[in-house]
């Protein structure tokens, strides 16, 4: 998989940018504040539909103009696909072959990319939140079908939230539309759950041998799904869903006096763990940027297994992060493979075959030099 051609229009600090790209490695250079990371960003929402930086779509569009528009040539299984997405005041618009489309799981898996930033450095040690975006992001690019239920899920808790806080302020009793929404509700998340178990066992037979060869032999890598349910990890859905029922019937008066869903995917977490101790907790910044580094490795494997090609890599300013060995670790297991991008503010200091080979330009004020 290729992104053979990237298009900008009032996007962030570009005005119009046209660019093509190597199959291989290409390294953005440039002071920060450049627009370096809009590169980086502009590909990931070709990707996503949506930014990993902000919520608010508007600070996409460049200051003074009405819309934004990214576009992108993708090479998939010796196919051309033109991607577009517009963002305006009117919303946004995703289009795949030209042609707009209406659900996100029917554009979300056509262009499939990884991006390591120094956030997700913290994705060992951040919030849970952090590693349930992780998931979700993943598991959406290579099911479609994941993101769908994903979002009625999200809908279906807004709704029963609204509910749960009108029953709390005695503004409603209505506890018969309080079970028709759990159903609702437990129908999607019984689904989720058991993808992400799915896609946990996967992540796992990549993340464990990576993260051993990372340590050098010496750290073997676990990582464990903590459910707010008690429930196996190898349960059907319709056993998830059994569980979820029993749990919401028994806490439902606790839900009502704090207004809130207190169980289901939206508080779940992950635990990592190497030599059988919590990294989050009691890692070293070493051992945690390990693991974080294992974790992104096995996406790469783990989407080429799942769809049959790597997927693209986004790299944004994380090389300066790793030290000598990891940083190497991580070049010789792209090598060749990977179509990857890297921003940095200098190769300075970076010996490696892959960078000297690498396509540079230079990012400075929303203009980029080849």
């Amino acid at each position: 998989m290729l992104i053979e051609k990237l298009n900008l229009k009032y996007y962030r600090n570009y005005d119009e940018l046209t660019i093509s790209f190597s199959d291989k490695v290409n390294v953005f250079i440039g002071e920060n504040a450049q627009g370096k990371t809009n590169l980086m960003e502009a590909i990931y929402l070709l990707a996503f539909t949506k930014s990993h930086r902000t919520t608010k779509e508007k600070e996409l569009i460049k200051w003074d103009k009405e819309f934004a528009k990214v576009s992108g040539r993708v090479r998939k299984r010796n196919q051309t696909i033109p991607l577009d997405i517009i963002i305006s005041s009117k919303g946004k618009k995703a289009k795949l072959n030209h042609l707009e489309q209406r659900r996100l799981s029917d554009y979300i898996g056509v262009l499939n990319v990884v991006m390591f930033a120094p956030e997700d450095l913290s994705l060992v040690k951040g919030s849970p939140q952090n590693r349930r975006k992780f998931i979700d992001m993943e598991l959406g690019q290579i099911q479609p079908k994941y993101v769908y239920h994903l979002g009625q899920y999200q809908k279906i808790l807004k709704q029963r939230n609204y509910l749960l806080k009108q029953m709390q302020r005695k503004q409603t009793k209505d506890v018969t539309m309080l079970h028709i929404l759990t159903e609702q509700l437990v129908s999607h998340a019984g689904e989720i759950l058991e993808r992400r178990f799915r896609f946990l066992d996967l992540l796992r037979s990549w993340a464990a041998p990576i993260h051993y060869g990372i340590s050098r032999k010496l750290e073997q890598l676990e990582i464990k799904y903590s459910a707010s349910i008690e429930v196996l990890e190898d349960a059907n859905r319709e056993k998830i869903e059994h569980i979820y029922m029993e749990k919401f019937r028994e806490i439902e008066d606790k839900e009502i006096e704090r207004g809130n869903t207190l169980v289901g995917p939206h508080r779940d977490d992950l635990i990592f763990y190497v030599n059988g101790m919590d990294v989050q907790t009691y890692g070293s910044q070493g051992q945690q940027r390990t693991t974080a580094l294992s974790i992104k490795l096995a996406e790469i494997e783990l989407i080429r297994n799942e769809i049959g090609e790597y997927p693209i890599l986004l790299l944004d300013d994380v090389l300066s992060e790793l030290d000598d060995y990891r940083q190497s670790h991580l070049l010789n297991t792209i090598q060749d493979r990977v179509q990857t991008f890297v921003t940095t503010t200098s190769i300075d200091g970076i010996h490696h075959e892959t960078i000297s080979q690498a396509d540079i330009y230079r990012v400075e004020d929303g203009k980029v030099h080849y």
